[in-house]
């Protein structure tokens, strides 16, 4: 109900920080009003304008650094240094698009019968971001910087547990001196977005989110013959073969299992490691997990942070209970845990069985999955056979592994000798129920434009 307020509680300790009233329906008629108003003049601008109060905005978030990273890891239990290392990247990813949109959304010229013919690139309007908790900026910059640099306008619908970051992120716009207008923060809940939607001034919608919202969101768009992007759900898979160098790969897998206290969606998180390694990656794994620091978040030293709600240990503690129950091993890092706050103990779970949440679900914690495979062909075929496809890793020095790896592996990204990692300067995104469309890079600020055909008799 509009009169209720909703409540952001610390997860490290269970106190209540801040409590905000939502808006309206009324209010946020006025929002999509101001969005839409603002566009009018917003699109007639040129890059130049626009680059430089890109450029503002990530003097803001430079300037704001240590306040804004405190206040997400008050609000979802990020590690204060990760937390920090998000502000900088949202930096980048304004910077990024400030110095390249112009080029990106030049005009293409093309071959006709025509004295000359070209694609133009105009943007379409009002565009809804509904965005996640797990990484409060980097979610909404990635879309802010392209969306705003291609002339659009946009409405940021935030997870309820992070609404203090939302409202930072549009201090960050205003404060760089974009119009009035032209990004807002919704104080809404989920059950509203169908109406956002269906606003005939909203021209189109981006998620990041789980399965669920992406296909709600995705009904609804399609419903109103709107473009959407979704972003979902990964069981990112990560292989490791024996020509790798193995200290590299077990480096790299912790960080990608642990790093934002396992809350990513491109995580790696079932791992496939050939036979003729595989007992020496289990020790150096199990090690690694046990050297994890994990404690107050707001601390420079901490490695593992709470999770972010009480909901999600629980359903992860489900998840690891019927895995084990069905025939996996459990191995934990061995921490003692706080009384109070959604903590979770790191873990790695070995050889479950197929039909398990180990094999079939995404755990959204740090829970490593790891299998022992007889060769390349076996490890891509587990790691396919998954509903999810969104990044995918493989550790070897072997060319031909590197390839069939590339060819093969059914994921929206492969990185090679690397964890997966969004990056503003390539594309950015999954297929089968890991989502549609791809952010960051040329894609990015391409996916809310009209692709106008320009023909010249």
């Amino acid at each position: 109900m509009a009169d209720q307020t909703i409540k952001s509680v610390n997860p490290a300790n269970g106190t209540l920080i801040e409590e905000f009233k939502p808006h309206t329906a009324g209010e946020v008629d006025s929002a999509i009003a101001r969005a839409d108003a603002a566009f009018a003049s917003w699109r007639k601008t040129g890059f130049d304008a626009r680059a430089r109060l890109m450029q503002a905005a990530a003097g803001v978030l430079e300037a704001n650094s240590d306040r804004y990273a405190a206040t997400m890891t008050a609000e979802m239990g990020k590690p204060l240094n990760q937390a920090r290392a998000e502000i900088r990247k949202c930096a980048w990813v304004c910077r990024h698009y400030a110095e390249h949109a112009a080029t990106y959304l030049a005009d293409e010229e093309l071959q006709s019968d025509g004295r000359r013919a070209f694609a133009r690139h105009l943007p379409l309007g009002v565009i809804l971001a509904v965005m996640p908790w797990n990484f409060p900026f980097w979610q909404v910059f990635r879309f802010a910087a392209p969306t705003l640099m291609a002339g659009n306008t946009a409405l940021l619908k935030h997870a309820s547990n992070v609404f203090r970051s939302a409202l930072n992120i549009e201090e960050v716009f205003r404060e760089a001196g974009f119009p009035d207008g032209a990004f807002q923060t919704l104080l809404i809940g989920s059950n509203q977005v169908e109406h956002v939607i269906k606003d005939e001034r909203v021209r189109a919608v981006s998620l990041t989110g789980s399965g669920p919202a992406g296909g709600a969101v995705a009904a609804t768009a399609g419903k109103a013959l709107k473009p959407s992007l979704l972003e979902l759900g990964g069981s990112d898979a990560f292989i490791v073969m024996p020509s790798a160098d193995l200290d590299s790969a077990l480096d790299t897998a912790l960080t990608a299992r642990t790093q934002n206290t396992g809350q990513s969606c491109i995580a790696a998180k079932r791992f496939f490691v050939h036979e003729d390694v595989f007992d020496a990656f289990r020790q150096g794994f199990e090690t690694r997990f046990r050297q994890l620091k994990l404690g107050d978040p707001m601390q420079p030293d901490t490695d593992i942070g709470p999770l972010a709600t009480p909901d999600i240990r629980d359903d992860l503690v489900a998840q690891i209970d019927a895995s084990v129950a069905a025939g996996a091993h459990l191995f934990k890092a061995g921490n003692a845990l706080p009384d109070t706050g959604s903590w979770f103990d790191p873990c790695i779970l070995t050889g479950a069985p197929d039909g398990t949440p180990s094999t079939d679900e995404e755990m959204f914690g740090p829970v490593a999955n790891l299998w022992k495979v007889s060769g390349l062909d076996d490890a891509i075929r587990r790691a396919n056979a998954s509903v999810f496809g969104l990044g995918s890793v493989i550790f070897t020095k072997d060319p031909g592994e590197m390839e069939q790896a590339v060819n093969d592996l059914q994921a929206g990204a492969t990185f090679i000798n690397a964890m997966v990692a969004s990056d503003p300067r390539l594309p950015f995104g999954g297929i089968k129920q890991s989502g549609y469309g791809r952010e960051l890079a040329a894609d990015g600020i391409r996916a809310f434009v009209n692709r106008k055909t320009v023909f010249q008799a």
